[in-house]
């Protein structure tokens, strides 16, 4: 996993949220494509409270990252 494998579930038209799993058993639903950056050797990720905020970022190494998940949404995803 690498800042490339972020950077593309990132750009994805139309986004999609999906979740970051740590191999501390954390993880991370990334809601909107600013919420996280990827750089070269770690990703940043905005954490927010109940008012889509961001209240801290999270520096996670990319060592860490076992796996990214797409996250069910409320509208179904149409073609085209």
């Amino acid at each position: 996993m690498g800042p490339a494998d972020i950077f593309a579930f990132t750009r994805r038209t139309p986004f999609a949220p999906f979740r970051i799993h740590l191999t501390d058993g954390m993880h991370y639903d990334i809601r909107h494509p600013d919420q996280v950056i990827p750089l070269r050797t770690r990703i940043e990720v905005g954490v927010s409270g109940d008012d889509s905020i961001v209240d801290r970022v999270e520096h996670l190494s990319f060592f860490h990252v076992v796996r990214l998940e797409e996250l069910e949404t409320a509208e179904p995803r149409q073609a085209g």
